[in-house]
């Protein structure tokens, strides 16, 4: 049996959002993945690399899975009324509805988070409370047909516990396997509780403009008033 799979693409995504799932997914047998795009156009990644859409939204098959990545492209998706139209009409018919990283603001945008538990980027995580959303700081979180996936990396914890819902445990343990994902990282600094102070307010200061113009958009969305407890840059 094919199992569809439709991630979006779409300018300035974070790649390895979108690529590290695909990966995961496209090692499962009988996975049929697209990349999902509002036209075939050749579109940039965040750090710049050309990502090609295999269908639009117009001629996307029915999914078993749709995946919303994130990324700062994520801003200008929230107010895309026609990408917010395609996740909620697909939201409504596919069997999981799930995303990696900040793509999780794209749901909350779609109205697909209210009254559900969900994670997303630190960096971003508070944001998800003002679509109705209770935020869970974890790699993975399921609710329902509802998984979402934390920052980046945690794509590939997400794409592995989507793979082992579709196909079973040992599917999963299987491409596990294959790709050799047995991580252990040179450093010990990839949360905000583990990372060096200094190293940590670097990287509220590089992302402070997204996060601001986040904060604007959420709020012109939802009316509701960002609580920046949560960020402190």
């Amino acid at each position: 049996m094919t199992i569809r799979i439709g991630l979006l693409v779409f300018p300035r995504v974070q790649q390895l959002d979108l690529t590290a799932p695909y990966e995961v997914f496209a090692s499962l047998p009988g996975a049929e993945v697209h990349l999902v795009g509002a036209s075939l156009d050749t579109v940039a990644s965040a750090t710049g690399l050309p990502l090609t859409p295999t269908t639009t939204f117009a001629a996307c098959p029915n999914l078993d899975v749709l995946c919303v990545p994130g990324g700062i492209g994520v801003n200008a998706l929230m107010r895309d009324e026609a990408a917010l139209a395609f996740v909620r009409a697909r939201g409504e018919r596919a069997r999981y509805v799930t995303s990696v990283c900040t793509g999780a603001l794209v749901l909350g945008a779609a109205g697909l988070l209210r009254d559900r538990r969900a994670t997303t980027h630190w960096a971003a995580l508070d944001l998800l409370a003002a679509f109705g959303a209770t935020p869970v700081r974890a790699r993975v979180v399921r609710d329902g047909h509802l998984i979402t996936g934390g920052g980046v990396t945690a794509g590939i914890d997400f794409a592995l516990t989507v793979v082992s819902e579709l196909a079973g445990i040992e599917a999963a343990q299987g491409v596990q396997l294959a790709i050799e994902y047995a991580p252990a990282p040179p450093f010990d600094a990839g949360t905000p509780e583990t990372a060096p102070p200094a190293v940590l307010a670097a990287a509220r200061a590089r992302l402070a403009a997204s996060r601001t113009e986040r904060e604007r958009i959420v709020a012109a969305i939802t009316g509701a008033v960002v609580d920046r407890m949560g960020w402190q840059p």
